[in-house]
């Protein structure tokens, strides 16, 4: 029993100390290996398949290695090898028998190398493959029978090469194939009955080639296809019906190319498709009969293209769609009352940046679960009461850069769902028509997110002033006109002589100022006139200005409220008819608006700018003997800093000569 017991004990201490005779030799070099049979390997120092894998290998990655040919022998005795994967190598040759040693792989990945040719049967011993990746090589041309006897190849990536005219055979027998990937090659033309086997193909993408029609027939035979992406191309003409097989179609983009017409009916039997792209298409116009019933469409992009008008009925068929974007088309003056009738789900209408000058009153009065209206950089210039009545479900709204002058006052009064509107970067006409608008901006500053950019663009007195700043009492002189004028101005006459102060100046963009003369302003030469008396009321507060003042006239000026309190006379040298204004007492007459800034002998106007608020104006002054001087002055300090640059370089030159003496007593 001992005996048993000792032997026992010697057999497992052996067992423990030596390793089984079957075990796996270590990783190699460079590379890592994981537990489920994955060897990934890298390093310039690898310039074939490493000799000692372990045995039980299912998938081998070779990335950024030196491997620059796929030898005869590289994948012999990897007879469980079943991935192989060789990656940004250089790789430029591939042995016509290479894969003759591991037919039994099914996924390989030759992407991002150098091949520009290929064995014309490479590939055929690999009867069970179902993944080939050719992307991102040098191909030019492909061999009819590159791929006969892949029957079970389902997928096949043939994207970033330079090929130019598959042959006409070349997927013949892949009828299996459900993924074929031919982006971004330099593709004219599809030979006739191309894509005859590929009955199965489900994505098809010949996306950024030099495609320049599509024929009739290319695609009948692709009843499967749920994605064709056929954008960046040079495609100018669709043949009618080209798309009629495509039963199953879900996405088809067409963006990007110089389709200037789509034929009648063009995009009829495909009721399951919901994504559909046609921008950037110099399209003219488009058939009133284009979209089939499509009733899981989600996403439909039409913008950059030269459309004037779109059909009434474009989207009619569409009742799914949520996010319809049809902008960026600058020659798009007007749109159709009912274009957007039957759209009950759609959630985002984005119409900016086209050349929209009106819109129908009731062109949206159907998209009842619309929450983002974009209108910004059109034409606009006013929109009916009742447009936005049925939105009620609008969070935001941009109406910016525009040519707005007013708004209805309760254009918004059914959106009570809103929260972000944009209104800036129109010219608003800050007259009577404005007070409802300009005071619902008021009152909902938290709604109107740019509202200290939404600006008076007139009248001339309101120039840059904050809509929002309007206040109600400045209309009461409105009573149901159209237009509003200052309450006073003064008025033009003619008279014989010349007149003892200045021509009145223009000027621009002031802030506002507040001028209450006290003392009268008269105006006398040296024979009697006629004179002409202004009365103006009395006011309480006051601000003072010197009756030498010599008035000016300004353009664009931001409101000068003037509250003249005492009589205002002038008269001239010779005879003149001037009539007689008398003004309201001050308790009932409103602050009075003019154009007219006066100032006391007033130097040259230079310029202002605006700063927190204040307005900095910067000038000359007027004085010709302190301009004199001033001017001689900076030509002096000119003449002088020439002096000093001269002398500075005469210094640097007798410093270089010094030097070269120098250097020559040195040696």
């Amino acid at each position: 029993m001992d005996s048993y017991v000792r032997g026992s004990l010697w057999t497992t201490l052996l067992f423990l100390t030596f390793p089984p005779l079957h075990s796996n030799p270590a990783c190699p070099t460079s590379c890592l290996c994981d537990s489920p049979g994955e060897v990934r390997c890298g390093g310039y120092t690898i310039t074939d398949t490493p000799p000692s894998l372990p045995l039980h290998t299912y998938t081998l990655k070779l990335n950024d290695t030196n491997m620059n040919i796929i030898k005869e022998q590289s994948l012999a005795h990897q007879d469980l090898l079943l991935r192989f994967s060789l990656t940004h190598s250089h790789l430029h040759t591939v042995h016509a028998r290479a894969f003759l040693a591991a037919p039994q792989l099914k996924s390989v990945k030759l992407s991002s190398n150098d091949l520009s040719t290929l064995p014309a049967q490479v590939f055929s011993p690999l009867t069970t493959v179902e993944e080939i990746y050719l992307d991102g090589n040098q191909l030019e041309t492909l061999a009819p029978e590159m791929f006969e006897g892949l029957g079970d190849l389902l997928v096949l990536d043939l994207t970033r090469n330079k090929l130019t005219s598959p042959a006409a055979g070349i997927f013949d027998g892949l009828t299996n194939l459900t993924i074929l990937n031919l982006g971004r090659n330099n593709i004219k033309k599809f030979p006739k009955n191309l894509f005859r086997s590929l009955s199965k193909l489900r994505l098809l993408r010949v996306y950024n080639n030099e495609l320049e029609s599509l024929e009739e027939g290319v695609f009948d035979e692709l009843v499967n296809l749920e994605e064709l992406t056929l954008h960046g191309n040079q495609i100018g003409s669709l043949a009618p019906r080209v798309f009629w097989s495509l039963a199953k179609l879900r996405t088809l983009t067409l963006s990007g190319n110089r389709l200037q017409a789509v034929p009648h009916k063009s995009f009829y039997n495909m009721p399951e498709l919901s994504k559909l792209t046609i921008y950037k298409n110099p399209l003219l116009s488009l058939p009133n009969e284009l979209m089939g019933h499509m009733p899981d469409m989600r996403e439909f992009y039409l913008f950059s293209t030269n459309l004037t008008t779109v059909p009434g009925n474009l989207f009619a068929n569409m009742s799914g769609l949520l996010r319809l974007n049809v902008h960026l088309n600058v020659r798009l003056r007007e749109l159709p009352p009912d274009v957007f009738c039957c759209l009950p789900h759609l959630q985002k209408l984005s119409l900016r940046n086209n050349n929209l000058d009106n819109l129908h009153p009731h062109i949206f009065s159907s998209l009842t679960a619309v929450n983002i209206l974009l209108l910004n950089d059109n034409s606009l210039r006013s929109l009916p009461g009742d447009i936005f009545q049925n939105l009620t479900n609008l969070t935001a709204m941009d109406l910016r850069n525009n040519n707005l002058k007013s708004l209805p006052g309760d254009i918004f009064s059914s959106n009570t769902a809103l929260k972000a509107l944009t209104l800036s970067e129109n010219p608003w006409d800050c007259n009577c028509p404005i007070r409802d608008i300009a005071r619902w901006i008021r009152n909902n500053p938290h709604v109107v997110v740019d509202i200290d950019d939404v600006l008076c663009h007139s009248p001339l007195y309101h120039m840059l002033r904050k809509v929002s700043s309007l206040q109600d009492d400045e209309f009461t002189n409105c009573d149901g006109r159209t237009t509003q004028t200052p309450l006073y101005e003064p008025e033009k006459t003619t008279h014989e002589s010349t007149t003892s102060y200045s021509t009145p100046r223009m000027h621009t963009s002031l802030q506002p100022m507040d001028v209450i003369p006290t003392t009268p302003l008269s105006k006398t030469t040296s024979s009697g006139a006629t004179t002409r008396s202004v009365s103006l009321p009395p006011a309480s507060t006051r601000k003072q200005v010197r009756s030498s003042s010599t008035p000016r006239r300004h353009k664009s000026l931001l409101p000068l409220h003037v509250i003249p309190t005492t009589p205002l006379s002038k008269s001239t040298s010779s005879k003149a008819t001037t009539p007689s204004v008398s003004l309201p007492p001050a308790s009932t007459a409103p602050t009075i608006l003019l154009d007219i800034l006066l100032i006391e002998q007033v130097p040259e106007y230079v310029h202002h700018n605006h700063h927190r608020g204040w307005v900095y104006v910067w000038f000359l002054p007027s004085d010709t003997d302190l301009l004199g001087f001033l001017t001689f002055f900076y030509i002096l300090l000119l003449v002088a800093g020439l002096l000093l640059v001269l002398a500075a370089m005469y210094g640097m030159h007798r410093l270089g000569v010094a030097l070269e003496a120098l250097k020559a007593g040195c040696a």
